[in-house]
Formats: C-alpha cells, structure tokens, sequence
C-alpha cells in the first residue's frame, strides 16, 4: 500500500499554498471550487511522489493543528542533509515561523527540527 495523499483543512487556502510551495517545493495544481458547497481545494506534488491537498470551506471551524489534539500531529518533510534542515530551519526561523524544537538528534536517533507553520500546524524537517 502506498498513501495517495494527505489533506489539511486552512483558513487561508492561497497563503497555505505559498506556503508549502516556496518552503518545501510543492508543486500547485489548479484550484478544484465546488461553486455548490463553496468547497475550494489544490493538491500540491511533491518529489517522490507524496501529494498534500489544501482544502477550505465557508464554515470552516476554529481548531486543529495542536500536537496534543487526537488527529493530525504534524508533516514531515525530508530535507536530504543535517546541513539542509539546519539551513531551512533557520529560513523559516527568520521568517517568523516559531521553531518548537532543533535542530536535534532525538532520542531514536533522527536528525530534525519542528516549527510552527503555516496557521500553526506543526512541520517537522529531517534528513
């Protein structure tokens, strides 16, 4: 089995777009809108073939994202060297974006970083 993909409710689907594309080199595909339900979604293709889709709707409600609600805990991007999370890190870092942990080697002996993005879902950058 492989997971096609993996989705994740935004407020602001555009600025979660520019997101994942400028920091993690997703790759947009068009926007799908439901002019019915309002519904409004891009999936974004990333190497390797792992694919994100973006999804708002009109009701949207406040929440998600914590790292101790049940659900979503966080994504994690392959940055492919200590040298490249240490430098992505730091651009977000300087970006604004809070870095909640790392860069670090954890205790099963991963090299990673955890930061705070884009309306505060967690993203973690290891090698």
């Amino acid at each position: 089995m492989e997971i096609e993909h993996i989705a994740l409710y935004v407020k602001d689907l555009e600025g979660a777009r520019d997101f994942f594309t400028a920091y993690f080199g997703g790759a947009a595909g068009p926007l799908y809108h439901n002019p019915r339900t309002g519904f409004r979604s891009y999936f974004l293709a990333f190497d390797g073939g792992a694919r994100l889709e973006l999804m708002t709707r009109p009701e949207l409600a406040e929440g998600g994202g914590a790292a101790s609600a049940p659900g979503y805990a966080h994504l994690a991007f392959r940055a492919g060297s200590r040298e490249k999370v240490d430098a992505l890190t730091e651009r977000l870092r300087r970006d604004g974006y809070p870095v909640v942990s790392g860069p670090r080697v954890t205790g099963d002996g991963y090299y990673e970083s955890c930061v705070e993005g884009f309306e505060g879902n967690l993203i973690e950058v290891t090698v």
